[in-house]
């Protein structure tokens, strides 16, 4: 319930609450706070008992989708497209379109990053007066 409280700030609150009420009312307090805690908790898990009793199967249901949600959450975007578009085959992204299998070597059919970097404009170069830059429609 705590998980974000470290030991540091805990010590804190506990001189603050000292400092605060004082010692002669402290132990009464914590032990108020500690019973309102626990009360909390057993209200939110009858809540939870009583939600279950009175759907009963149909609470599984509406779970269901939710632990996909969270599911979906913790997944890479190759692995979402892996699982939901391509079945578990995850075959495409270990080879290239050709069907060989995919690596890291420069091949005589594939270019080499030199010959890739030769073809991309240059950002240095100044267009002449007049002349509109090119303007990439689809990244706009």
């Amino acid at each position: 319930m705590f998980a974000n409280i470290g030991w540091g700030e805990l010590v804190i609150l506990l001189v603050a609450a000292l400092v605060i009420l004082g010692p002669d009312r402290l132990p009464s307090a914590i032990t108020w706070v500690t019973k309102s805690i626990r009360q909390v908790k057993d209200y939110a898990n009858g809540a939870s008992q009583q939600l279950k009793d009175e759907l009963g199967t149909d609470f599984e249901d509406l779970r269901k989708p939710l632990a996909d949600l969270n599911q979906l959450r913790g997944m890479t975007p190759r692995a979402v497209i892996t699982k939901h578009l391509l079945d578990g085959d995850d075959s495409l992204f270990k080879s290239t379109f050709d069907g060989k299998p995919f690596d890291n070597k420069p091949s005589s059919n594939r270019p080499s990053s030199n010959n890739l970097s030769a073809n991309k404009p240059s950002l240095d170069k100044k267009l002449p007066a007049g002349q509109t830059p090119p303007i990439d429609s689809d990244a706009t």
